[in-house]
């Protein structure tokens, strides 16, 4: 199961609007069991998945927050539903900005409690495409909480959204 809102159809979409080039180097920032960089390899791109609790075998235990990557080590950037559970969304994107390459891309599918567009450009992101995913992302939570198997965090009080959205490094 694809541990995030759409699954793997939109995984695809995000990688057709970044229109990265072949064999582009991806890295899954929370990548989980593997079903995204699966995804990603069959699709042409050089990608690796980092998680804290790896759950297949091709992604490698890696704390996102501090990876033992070079800065400028990727093209791009991937994270879906994994840097609001990190409990750093800043340090996780500071990080993504110092892994991407000049120009890289961050496609980024989250939770978030403030408006995104401020925390991106706090990071250092130009925003190229946004999107408001709230109505699917709360339909998905439910029925995770109906079959038992939600991640849970601590999740602070106040409104929510669940924003997909493509960032240039800048």
């Amino acid at each position: 199961m694809n541990r995030h809102p759409g699954g793997g159809e939109h995984t695809r979409r995000l990688m057709e609007l970044a229109n990265l080039p072949d064999g582009a180097s991806v890295l899954d920032m929370g990548a989980g069991a593997g079903e995204t960089v699966e995804l990603l390899r069959s699709l042409g791109f050089a990608a690796r998945g980092i998680d804290l609790d790896p759950r297949g075998d091709s992604v490698e235990r890696c704390d996102l927050l501090h990876t033992p990557y070079p800065g400028g080590s990727f093209d791009a950037v991937l994270s879906e539903c994994a840097y609001f559970v990190s409990g750093d969304q800043p340090g996780a994107l500071r990080e993504a900005y110092r892994l991407l390459k000049s120009g890289g891309t961050l496609l980024l599918s989250d939770v978030f409690f403030d408006a995104p567009e401020e925390l991106l450009a706090s990071a250092g992101f130009q925003i190229l495409y946004i999107e408001d995913m709230t109505a699917l992302w709360r339909e998905y939570f439910l029925e995770a909480l109906w079959r038992g198997d939600a991640l849970c965090c601590e999740i602070p009080k106040g409104r929510s959204s669940y924003f997909s959205l493509i960032g240039r490094k800048v």
